[in-house]
């Protein structure tokens, strides 16, 4: 028996990339169904890369445990087994370009009317509407459009987060408003229409270097350092390794500046004592921080950060990240049937993850099911 809190929850999803996949993969590991709709020449994230033992590592992280049926929507038998589908369906996802669905007669209201318990949720780049709902929008454009660049990287230039994050944090998004949906609607009886744009998500992250912009203080690129808070950032040990050190408020500071940098006097100088001096002065404090932790190894430096309570971390790279004694990995199989290890995902419920142990699907793997089961419409749910 699946005691997974989605289990018996059935999720169609028209999906491709990240967002949506991102989206539905977390509902697969909740116990959700979910059915992929891909194009007959498959989702393109497929052909991202092969640095997963010979395919994607986008599509084996974010479809595993899904279910794939390939479907032409232009062609009549396929649209009405999809309509099957959705008929049945609790929870329906899709980011193809706005109005894509709707041309076909397949968009959120012609869907909801034939289901009223159905919530669908539609991902897009800029919105339904306005000047670029119609542009074609990935996360790196997003990145560069929202501004999310402008305070990204050194000040020499600006530069792209290293992630998809546009992708991951609309698809985290996308998810939590489903559950939202999922709640109201055991209370309502109605499903909902849910719409999202990763550039809405990705201004609603940037709320904090907007507000400093709006007062007239746009935040300045300074790299692995923290633009509104002083000591934050990466200081090199006697043995040439880097350290990134955060102060979070002048009471931190004052037990830095007695137990580290052993000048106690330094918490009262009007150019250090609070975080806006530490800012306005920060090439001093870096200063004194860059001396005492120059003056160490990092083995022992790291002994005298952890007795004062401070903030610390080593500067990774990703064979850090795969030794680190705090990863903890799943194996996934890829289309291919071979296991690979990936980072697992991250909440825990009285004890345990939500993971279920089922492949990231091959093209159509389970068309030929999917069409069986679905083949005989069911009634509409209208009253």
């Amino acid at each position: 028996m699946d005691n997974r809190p989605l289990a018996g929850l059935l999720v169609v999803s028209v999906e491709q990339a990240v967002a949506a996949p991102y989206c539905t993969s977390r509902l697969a590991d909740a116990g959700a169904r979910v059915l992929k709709i891909e194009r007959p020449e498959g989702d393109f994230a497929r052909g991202y890369d092969r640095a997963a033992a010979g395919e994607s590592s986008y599509f084996v992280w974010l479809n595993r445990g899904k279910e794939s049926v390939a479907l032409d929507l232009g062609a009549p038998a396929d649209r009405a087994l999809f309509l099957s589908m959705t008929d049945r369906a609790d929870v329906f996802v899709q980011n193809l370009k706005p109005g894509t669905l709707e041309r076909k007669g397949l968009g959120s209201e012609a869907l909801r009317a034939r289901n009223p318990r159905l919530i669908t949720c539609a991902i897009s780049g800029y919105g339904e509407t306005g000047p670029y709902a119609a542009r074609k929008a990935y996360d790196l454009l997003i990145q560069a459009e929202s501004g999310l660049c402008s305070v990204t990287g050194g000040p020499e230039a600006p530069a792209r987060v290293g992630i998809s994050v546009v992708d991951i944090a609309t698809g985290a998004a996308a998810q939590a408003a489903i559950l939202e949906a999922l709640l109201a609607r055991g209370r309502a009886g109605q499903g909902c229409d849910i719409r999202i744009s990763m550039f809405d998500v990705i201004a609603d992250w940037l709320a904090v270097p907007f507000l400093h912009a709006a007062a007239g203080q746009p935040p300045q690129r300074i790299g692995l350092a923290h633009p509104s808070i002083s000591p934050y950032g990466v200081f090199t040990t006697a043995d040439g390794q880097d350290l990134l050190i955060s102060i979070q408020n002048d009471r931190e500071w004052a037990t830095f500046a007695a137990k580290v940098l052993k000048k106690p006097a330094l918490a009262q100088h009007p150019d250090f004592a609070t975080n806006t001096a530490r800012v306005a002065h920060r090439a001093a404090v870096d200063a004194e921080v860059a001396a005492v932790i120059g003056r160490h190894d990092k083995a022992a430096m790291g002994a005298i950060l952890q007795a004062a309570d401070i903030a610390f971390a080593g500067v990774n790279d990703m064979a850090g990240l795969m030794s680190h004694p705090h990863l903890s990995t799943i194996a996934v199989t890829t289309p291919g049937a071979i296991s690979v290890p990936l980072p697992a995902p991250p909440a825990r419920f009285d004890g345990q993850r939500h993971i279920g142990a089922a492949p990231a699907p091959a093209l159509d793997q389970h068309g030929a099911a999917i069409r069986a089961e679905f083949a005989a419409p069911v009634r509409s749910h209208r009253a």
